[in-house]
């Protein structure tokens, strides 16, 4: 189905619900509301329909076999990776690795070029608003090599500050990593200008897309970051499958993550020889029907437009912020300049575990907790928040629902 939209950000949002099987449900007797994107995202019938396909058609064991399943599931896997490069704005597809998801990605070039390019006393940048997963590999990675990590602050609306990271930016700094929209605060940092400040004392830079990459358009090459990560299961497709870009003559001089079968082009007991990139880094048999999957996924994004989903999102954020700031006692935490797709907020005397509970009963699925970003949690004096998330089936009445039911649910506390 065709979902492209004129004019922009007017998505028919009816045609975009009715491709998503698991929103036609009743939880505790009401129909579902899910405004957990920033935790997941729920899988349209194309992609859900790709993999049984995959399953029941063409699945085999990628690259090597000389059979037919083997010949369709390889050119099935590579077309994905095509896929991929497309749609990130990647120049080859040699830069495109296949990874379980950004987890996996930031522990890699962890592991990988961390473990050959950082020494005694060199220092990582990493942002207060990053997710743990981009946190504590670097922490494990300067432990190892008698590094340091340095963090950069934020300010109290939840933005980075610039003035702080140009000041902490130094000739020790070697990797800045940064996450292209807090999943916490929903903070957009100015990648653009980090990037480049960043190059000019010779670091590097790692981008976290896993929150950002389904809500806005990419393109890692006029970004011109080294490294960009993402999950497939946080853009509309299959968990357990998620990608590393990485600038192609950064690869080439990167060790092995892990070792096995497929990442190998020779091996005997005197000594082993690496298979070309990507495959260097992809040991042992893929998630060959996840790659697939996310392959559909990322063209149904690309059928909608990314530009249209931004847009989209953008006022539905606008008018949530609106909603939020009528109740009193209401506090949104991360209220920045530039955000995305992510409403963060407490409300004086009330547990955001117990708010949780009484949306659920209502049928509304958010989120509440630290969300994997402790330091963003003590950067505010926090334990948790609520945290509403958006995507591309979301509509301005899954908003009033999910805010009438915050006023019950204060109705019952008080």
């Amino acid at each position: 189905m065709n979902h492209a939209a004129t004019p922009l950000g007017m998505l028919d949002t009816a045609a975009i619900r009715a491709d998503f099987p698991i929103l036609n449900q009743q939880i505790n007797g009401h129909p579902l509301v899910y405004l957990d994107n920033g935790a997941t995202t729920q899988k349209p019938a194309q992609v859900i329909e790709a993999l049984e396909h995959f399953y029941k058609v063409d699945y085999s064991n990628v690259h090597r076999g000389i059979h037919t399943l083997s010949q369709r599931a390889t050119e099935r896997f590579e077309n994905a990776r095509q896929t991929v490069r497309h749609f990130i704005g990647a120049d080859s597809e040699k830069e495109i690795i296949f990874t379980r998801g950004t987890t996996e990605s930031i522990n890699l070039v962890a592991h990988s070029w961390g473990d050959k390019n950082l020494h005694a006393h060199d220092e990582i940048l990493v942002s207060e608003m990053e997710h743990h997963s981009n946190i504590v590999p670097w922490q494990i990675l300067a432990q190892k090599k008698q590094a340091r990590v340095v963090p950069i602050p934020i300010d109290d609306d939840g933005a980075l500050n610039m003035a702080a990271f140009h000041q902490r930016l130094s000739a020790k700094t070697r990797i800045v990593a940064i996450t292209e929209l807090s999943n916490a605060l929903g903070t957009l940092p100015p990648l653009d200008e980090i990037i480049l400040a960043a190059h000019k004392v010779g670091a590097v830079v790692l981008v976290d897309g896993a929150q950002s990459v389904a809500h806005k358009a990419v393109n890692v090459a006029e970004l011109d970051c080294d490294f960009y990560a993402f999950s497939g299961h946080k853009v509309y497709g299959p968990s357990g499958i998620g990608i590393l870009y990485a600038k192609q003559t950064l690869l080439e001089h990167m060790p092995p993550y892990q070792s096995g079968g497929d990442m190998i082009s020779e091996v005997s007991f005197t000594g082993t020889t690496y298979n070309a990139l990507p495959y260097k880094f992809e040991a042992g048999t893929p998630n060959i029907v996840g790659a697939d999957g996310l392959a559909i996924a990322l063209n149904y994004l690309s059928n909608i437009g990314l530009n249209n989903i931004a847009q989209h999102e953008a006022n539905l954020l606008s008018y949530a912020t609106d909603k939020a700031l009528e109740i009193p006692g209401l506090h949104i935490v991360g209220s920045a300049k530039y955000k995305a797709g992510i409403l963060s907020f407490v409300i004086d005397g009330v547990h955001a575990t117990d708010l949780g509970t009484l949306l659920n009963q209502q049928g509304v699925a958010i989120r509440v907790g630290h969300h994997c970003a402790m330091p963003v949690m003590q950067r505010f004096n926090l334990v948790s928040t609520a945290r509403i998330s958006l995507g591309i089936y979301n509509t301005i009445e899954d908003i009033d629902i999910c805010f009438t039911s915050i006023n019950k649910a204060l109705e019952i506390l008080a």
